[in-house]
This record gives C-alpha cells, structure tokens and sequence, in this order.
C-alpha cells in the first residue's frame, strides 16, 4: 500500500499506528494523574504546616504574605503559591484533618481547582466527599462541579419514583436507578414563557452537551423524534437515548404541565417498541423516563401501570435553585463513597 506521501507501507500498518496512539495518550493520562495526585499532596502537606503554625504562633496573614512571596521568589515561574491559594491549602487541610481522611477519599484524585469549588461551595464534610467522588467518577468539570453543587444533585440523584426493583434483577434494578434524579434542572435553557413541548425538545437538542451533563454520566443521543411503527400505525418518541456503561435504552418524554395518568401508559407502549424493534441481546433492558413540570407523587405511583413496568416519572425545572444555606442535611451515602487505596 503506497500513502499519499508515496511511502509504501506495510498492510497493517493503520492498526498499529492506531494501537500505539492509544498508548501514547494512556500513558500521557496516567504520568498527569501521577503528577495531580503528588502536587494535591503537597498543597495538603503545606496546609498541615500552616495549620499547625497558625494554632500555635502568631501566624496571621503578613506571615502569610511574606511566605507566598518568599516562595515564588525561590520557585520562580512555579504557580500556585499565591496568597491565596496558600489559604486555600490551609483550608484543605482543616477540611481533611488527617492523612487517612485525605489519602483515602477521592478528593485526593481531584484538581486543585475542583477542590477549591468544594471548599467554597460546602461546609458539610460528607457533602463535600459525596461531591468529590462523583466528580472522580463520573470525570465532571469542573463547570459540572459547580452546577450539581448548585442544584443540590444530592438531593436529586436516586430520588425519582419507580418500580424498577420489583421488574428488575436486584442488579439491574441498582443500576437502573442510578439513572434516576429529581427534578431534572435545565436552567441553561432560554425558552420564552409558554413553551410548547416541541419548542423544549429542541432547546433541549440544540444544547446537548448541556443536556447530557444534567442527565448523567453515560448518556449518549440517539435521536428526537424517533419514529417506531406497529401495525402500519406510527409513533413518535420525543427523546431517545443510549447508556453506553449500562448498555440499556433509555426512552425521554417531555411534557409541558402537571402529570396526567394517560402519560404512564404512553410511555410504557414506547418502552416495549424499543425492546423490540431497538434492543439487541447483548444489551440491558429499556428503561422510559417521564419528564413533566410538576407531579404529586402518591398519584403518580397510583396511576402508574400494575403490570410489570421499567418507567420512572421526575419533574424538571428550568429556573435556577434559588440560594439555599450552605450546610444542608446529609445524604445517605453509600460505601462508594470513599475510594479504598
């Protein structure tokens, strides 16, 4: 085979330049972990020291001063010695008291600027660990940081109503609701009062990425307006979408207004089109998700089909949450939560 520079390679030779590719960015990932998880380290190691000095000599924020500018003068052209920053790091260690603490939590996996929005943003240390290892988890930015903090995901994730457990194996069924949060918040959208359904598809649509980040980590899209038939009749999905981990269909409606108990059995007739017009027998059973501005709970569970179902319903929002205190109550938190070394 002759390239265009007409070099005459081997066959193979686009495979294995591809593989080594690969390598090359695993191992350029894996040296900027490395080097994160030490400069995290030593950001924590100067924070004990600032801590201890400041409890037990008169260290107030002139010591601080000459400190930061004593050390970017030795390190020159190194970042991260400025006032404050070397406050932030005191924080940290206040925030992580012990090496335990620190080491084994995931905030040890996270950038410093990730670490900082923690400490600024929450005064609660299981929220601030609850954050940290789903931003480690799920690779959020630290934009997405800021927005779940600012939505109280935490509050959100897992709270959606549904009867995946009694359709579902134990597994499938964890897995299936680790999809779930309510409400959904779309506060990136500018829609104009009275949006139709349609109008909020397409919002929805023309800012995916968006859209993606406030649904999970996983999600892919697949289309809007997916047409499904039976029996020469048509039906239209509003949103569907793909969990690439979870290897399921996840089937989107959009309705503008209160739960209506028709909802339910629409979107449990596209559900069962997707299992068996879409559905492949390596992937994981279809699941539905019912959007609507606003809901009541114990009707929603009473109207929702007896027959074996795989559908949720949440709200969504389109406004900002409004200030709320800064230190809430505390999740419930899994064994997940801390990452084991």
């Amino acid at each position: 085979m002759v390239d265009v520079t007409g070099v005459e390679v081997p066959g193979d030779y686009a495979g294995v330049l591809a593989d080594l590719k690969e390598r090359v960015r695993q191992a350029r990932y894996q040296a900027q972990r490395r080097v994160n998880t030490e400069l995290i380290s030593l950001y924590w190691q100067i924070g004990r020291v600032l801590v201890a000095q400041t409890e037990q000599a008169e260290w107030g924020d002139r010591v601080i001063d000459r400190l930061s500018a004593d050390l970017r003068a030795e390190f020159d052209g190194a970042g991260g010695f400025s006032v404050r920053n070397l406050k932030y790091m005191r924080s940290f260690a206040r925030a992580w008291t012990t090496p335990d603490q620190f080491g084994q939590q995931a905030v040890a996996q996270l950038p410093w600027g990730h670490i900082t929005v923690l400490l600024d943003k929450l005064d609660d240390a299981d929220l601030r660990n609850w954050y940290a290892f789903q931003a480690v988890t799920n690779g959020w930015s630290r934009a997405v940081l800021e927005h779940h903090i600012k939505t109280v995901a935490h509050q959100r994730f897992g709270t959606a109503p549904t009867n995946f457990d009694r359709v579902l194996t134990p597994e499938a069924s964890d897995q299936a609701r680790q999809l779930t949060k309510d409400p959904y918040v779309f506060d990136f959208l500018t829609i104009e009062p009275g949006y139709a359904e349609r109008e909020l598809e397409q919002s929805l649509v023309d800012k995916i990425q968006h859209t993606l980040s406030e649904l999970g980590a996983g999600f892919s899209f697949v289309g809007r307006q997916v047409t499904l038939a039976i029996e020469g009749e048509e039906f239209v999905i509003d949103l569907l979408f793909f969990h690439v981990e979870q290897l399921r269909y996840v089937v989107v409606e959009l309705k503008v207004g209160k739960f209506r108990a028709e909802y339910a059995a629409q979107l449990e007739l596209y559900v069962r089109l997707v299992e068996d017009q879409l559905r492949r027998p390596q992937h994981q059973a279809t699941v539905g998700l019912l959007l609507c501005t606003d809901k009541n709970d114990r009707f929603v569970k009473y109207v929702w089909p007896p027959t074996p179902s795989r559908s949720r319903c949440a709200s969504y929002d389109l406004l900002p949450v409004a200030e709320r205190p800064r230190c809430r109550p505390r999740p419930t938190l899994s064994a997940h939560s801390r990452v084991e070394r």
